[in-house]
């Protein structure tokens, strides 16, 4: 059994720049792809489809043969409905896979524009490959400040006492664009994992397409059953955000 991967994080920026997200996941070979802000829809995908790649064009383009998708808010378009969320795509089939919610709910019927604001419904996605790895991905809560706030660690508390008990029976990597640099107060409640973002000095995940400054919110993270052998920031323009790849292997 293969026990190396090649693993991606990428928030998509919802599927805005087509073109370039549709050669890089082509010309690339990972394993296993942890994504945010992806677009989905069961009754009007081939109208989504021509606003943004979304989630049927990321699949087809990956290559990935198992996917998981799970919502944070659904809202009205055409004649059915788009959902935004998180996916993971992986080689490996999934043993088990399932999400919960660590700040608000899902929205079935999201209104954009109005309160509560749809970037801070947020779920946390789990699951087991086959090849014995756990794959945890999330989109942190949103703050201006990427040190975050009290709520912030309100929310990491609750995302670590969910993963915790996977972390401490078997190899587990956690991916996230997680809104926060890793200085944050509520950084510190997922210290039982290993921060390769920290590990290798990066300072920034950001594209510079709608953000200016320099901000390290992408992170991949592993627990003490996981070796890492490389660690990249892609410079490929793809979103607002830069992609990170590690190469790992079980311990």
């Amino acid at each position: 059994m293969n026990k190396s991967f090649n693993i991606l994080q990428l928030n998509v920026w919802m599927g805005k720049i087509e073109g370039n997200l549709r050669r890089f996941f082509r010309n690339n070979n990972f394993d296993v792809i942890c994504l945010q802000e992806v677009m989905y829809s069961t009754d009007a995908e081939r109208h989504l489809a021509k606003l943004c790649f979304d989630a049927s064009q990321i699949i087809d383009a990956s290559g990935m043969p198992y996917s998981f998708f799970s919502p944070n808010w659904r809202s009205k378009m055409a004649n059915g409905h788009l959902e935004v969320g998180n996916m993971i795509l992986s080689r490996a089939p999934f043993l088990s896979q399932h999400s919960e919610f660590v700040h608000g709910q899902y929205v079935p019927d999201m209104i954009l524009g109005s309160a509560p604001a749809p970037r801070n419904n947020l779920n946390v996605q789990i699951v087991n490959l086959a090849n014995g790895l756990t794959v945890v991905n999330h989109h942190g809560l949103w703050r201006p400040d990427p040190m975050g706030d009290q709520e912030s660690v309100t929310t990491f508390s609750k995302l670590a006492k969910i993963i915790q008990p996977y972390a401490v029976s078997g190899p587990l990597v956690l991916c996230g664009d997680l809104n926060l640099v890793h200085e944050a107060p509520a950084m510190r409640e997922l210290d039982f994992l290993t921060d390769l973002t920290e590990v290798y000095e990066v300072r920034n995940t950001l594209s510079g397409l709608k953000f200016d400054g320099e901000v390290a919110c992408d992170h991949i993270m592993i627990n003490k059953e996981v070796k890492v052998n490389n660690f990249i920031v892609h410079n490929d323009i793809i979103s607002d955000h830069l992609a990170v790849s590690a190469k790992i292997e079980l311990a």
